[in-house]
């Protein structure tokens, strides 16, 4: 059947519309149309609300045509997007078989594998406790398989993964250079301190040095990443232990677990010391066939070598990537790369500006006894009878800073690949900002080292899949960032009907982003409308 819109004319010349039913039927081999009934007048029925209640009414007997109609006027629904994409990304990269392995070698009846996932999936949409990844799974995920999982079941799976983490990350390193083409030439390490807001498992977190948070316990966290941004594995150690102890624990590991030629150490200024630097030097003399490569980044201002020596040698620079420029210094046998960006110089400059601008305003408005200086701007201005009087010889040393960072480096790389490779630190100081997230937790409720470190693990599960998209939408050329992805992602939606004794289950429309996503995974979307068991 269908409908028909007849006009008619009246001698006025105005038109009026009628809305017909009809039907069509093959007579003697030929279309034949026949007329069923006239439902009304257009616009009676239109300004009245006929015709939408004539058409909610008709829905009712048709299945499809009904949930359909259901769906525009909304319900429940749950997350559907992220669930569908970072399950085979979990599938792709092994992970499932090797959870799979390790439940075979258990007499536990609860799913290992889908307690796993379940974890590093709310990692990467909606961290928080464990309590909260099982209220989250139950109520706002849709995956069926979620429903047998159990609280005290994620607690338990924590420590069935720590047992596996060594074969875990080995398995996922070759599997990852196998689709990846990873390079692993060069290998970015780092060390992060993760406070607990209480006990922390006893043993493991510990008063740690001085810093944020000098009253927590806490843990030091190493994280392996290649020079293009992978995670390659993690390690996790007292909160007392010294960085450079961490370092080479953790690199005694690397060599004995993975095919890589060389590492480099880099790290950021703010966990380089002297004491380190001359440690590492005096290491590397006694046992040059295990040898470690540095590059670190230098405080400008409290290095006397680097303030004294290495900032007032003139050079040429040359620029190695867009806004940025690098010249090699040597001091003695220490070797230096000074690399300039002018945008950041002239940021810096700007914002000095601006702090002196706005306390001359201040002091305007205020007299000399009640104003109080800033203390970024202490060291360039004084304060003589009422006025602000500026230092120039401090003002012309600030600015031989704006815009530089220097890196300490014993590598015989090119300058250009010291500073590119210290530029990549962001990589890593990112995957720590994930990482630190889920171990800030009010209350601890992880207080066993097992499960800490466990922990730890789907923190770090989290990262290499959240690495593996990023590269996949690279590589097929996506638009939008990862973030604009995921976030469309997040906007496919699962929405569940009932229509007498029938569920069926309604995706939301899917934006083009979140395409993308569907796409680098190699994974269809989703029917529109499917029926429930």
């Amino acid at each position: 059947m269908f409908t028909r819109l007849q006009i008619c004319r009246n001698k006025d010349g105005s038109t009026r519309c009628y809305l017909h039913l009809l039907n069509s039927k093959r007579v003697n081999g030929r279309t034949r149309q026949e007329f069923i009934c006239t439902l009304g007048r257009l616009d009676v029925l239109q300004a009245g609300g006929g015709l939408d209640r004539l058409i909610e009414g008709l829905a009712r007997y048709s299945e499809r045509q009904w949930v359909q109609v259901q769906a525009l006027k909304g319900g429940w629904d749950k997350l559907y997007g992220p669930v569908l994409v970072f399950r085979r990304l979990w599938e792709h990269l092994g992970l499932a078989g090797q959870v799979a392995s390790l439940q075979a070698a258990t007499e536990l009846q609860f799913p290992i594998d889908e307690a796993a996932f379940a974890m590093v999936l709310h990692r990467l949409v909606d961290p928080g406790s464990k309590r909260a990844t099982y209220l989250w799974i139950k109520e706002k995920v849709y995956r069926p398989e979620f429903d047998k999982i159990e609280l005290h079941q994620l607690y338990r799976a924590l420590g069935y993964l720590v047992q596996s983490k060594e074969k875990m990350e080995e398995a996922l390193f070759l599997r990852n250079c196998d689709i990846f083409s990873l390079g692993v030439d060069l290998v970015l390490f780092d060390t992060t301190l993760v406070h607990f807001e209480g006990r922390g498992p006893v043993g493991l977190a510990t008063q740690a040095r001085p810093g944020n948070y000098p009253d927590c316990v806490k843990v030091l966290v190493g994280l392996v990443m290649t020079g293009d941004g992978f995670p390659v594995a993690h390690h996790v150690f007292p909160g007392n232990t010294a960085d450079i102890n961490a370092f080479r624990g953790a690199l005694g590991d690397l060599r004995r677990r993975f095919p890589i030629r060389r590492v480099i150490i880099v790290a950021d200024r703010g966990v380089v010391s002297g004491d380190i630097i001359e440690e590492m030097e005096q290491a590397n003399q006694k046992e040059p066939d295990k040898k470690i490569d540095y590059i670190f980044g230098m405080r400008l201002r409290k290095c006397r070598e680097v303030n004294e020596e290495v900032l007032s040698r003139a050079g040429r620079y040359h620029e190695v990537a867009e806004n940025l420029w690098v010249k090699e210094v040597r001091v003695g046998d220490h070797r230096y790369v000074v690399c300039h960006n002018t945008e950041s110089e002239e940021r810096d400059r700007k914002r000095r500006e601006e702090i002196i601008e706005r306390a001359r305003a201040d002091l305007k408005k205020k007299s000399a006894k009640a104003f109080v200086m800033p203390r970024g701007l202490r060291r360039f201005v004084e304060l003589v009878g009422g006025e602000l009087m500026i230092r120039e010889a401090i003002l012309s040393e600030e600015a031989r800073y704006d815009g530089k960072w220097v890196l300490r480096t014993n590598t015989e790389l090119p300058t250009d690949e010291v500073a590119l490779a210290y530029k990549s630190l962001w990589q890593i100081e990112h995957a720590f900002r994930e990482l630190k997230s889920g171990l800030k937790i009010r209350p601890v409720f992880l207080r066993t080292e097992d499960h800490a470190r466990g922990h730890i693990l789907v923190c770090f599960l989290s990262l290499v899949l959240e690495a593996a998209l990023q590269r996949l939408l690279k590589e097929q050329g996506a638009n939008g960032s990862y973030r604009d992805i995921l976030n469309d992602l997040e906007g496919v939606r699962a929405v569940e009907l009932k229509n007498g004794g029938q569920r069926w289950l309604v995706r939301t429309e899917l934006p083009a982003n979140a395409f993308e996503a569907f796409k680098a995974v190699g994974l269809r979307a989703p029917v529109h409308i499917q029926a429930l068991t």
